[in-house]
């Protein structure tokens, strides 16, 4: 496993189209967000900053797309017959599936890091130690469901279609889950249906040490059951394919 898993983690990073997306674009948009609102406050937020806001959503929103594409792409190796290929080997098909998501965890990292050090260097966001760890680590931790519904994706849909469905959720996810618009601007019917997403979630992990509120344990228990249901859905493709073997 410990091999395989070096592998896997080599064939990401070494892709740049994939250091693009995960790494380079959310620090861009970052920046043209806050270009964008320069140093305005968020109403009724106590004077936080949509530059402190978007830092972490936008630190969210790297973490939840690298997760999500690194799984994504068990349904390319399913189409050119890589799972058959594993079956002759001692990797079990359960350690496969935890190894993806593993290194799904492991790519997710770079991008809260990146957008963070970004915010505090230049857009004068100043945080305490425990505030930075959790937008950083917090909002990393938390991705976790988001890399297993990567796994959803790569296993019930098919290689052609996967890109479509991949590109779609992070589109919805990204606009009305928050983490590439506010979501203070939105009405509050929308807001109460847009808490059913994990990324709306995911991006209060980070929200909740700018407000010095609960909502980060909130956000969390949301998170872990969007995690169970999620993994409930793999257990089943597995089972499903292991039945068929």
């Amino acid at each position: 496993m410990t091999g395989y898993l070096s592998t896997e983690i080599k064939r990401m990073l070494r892709g740049p189209r994939f250091i693009i997306f995960a790494f380079v674009m959310p620090v861009l948009l970052y920046s043209l967000e806050c270009m964008l609102y320069k140093n305005q406050t968020i109403p009724h937020s106590g004077g936080i900053t949509y530059s402190a806001w978007l830092m972490c959503s936008l630190a969210a929103y790297s973490a939840f797309t690298s997760s999500m594409h690194t799984t994504a792409r068990v349904s390319h190796e399913r189409a050119i017959g890589w799972h058959r290929q594993l079956r002759l080997t001692p990797l079990l098909p359960r350690t496969y599936l935890l190894t993806k998501v593993f290194v799904a965890m492991i790519v997710a990292l770079p991008g809260p890091a990146l957008v963070a050090l970004f915010g505090a260097l230049t857009q004068d966001v100043h945080m305490t130690t425990g505030g930075w760890l959790q937008i950083t680590l917090g909002i990393w931790i938390a991705s976790l469901p988001c890399a297993v519904l990567g796994l959803v994706i790569g296993l019930y849909v098919q290689p052609e279609q996967q890109q479509m469905y991949l590109q779609g959720l992070i589109i919805l996810f990204g606009f009305l889950g928050g983490l590439l618009l506010p979501t203070t601007g939105f009405p509050d019917w929308l807001v109460a249906i847009i808490k059913i997403m994990p990324s709306y979630w995911l991006a209060d992990i980070g929200h909740g040490a700018l407000l010095h509120d609960t909502r980060a344990v909130t956000g969390g228990l949301v998170l872990a059951a969007w995690t169970l249901v999620f993994s409930g859905a793999v257990v089943l493709s597995y089972r499903r394919e292991a039945a068929r073997a």
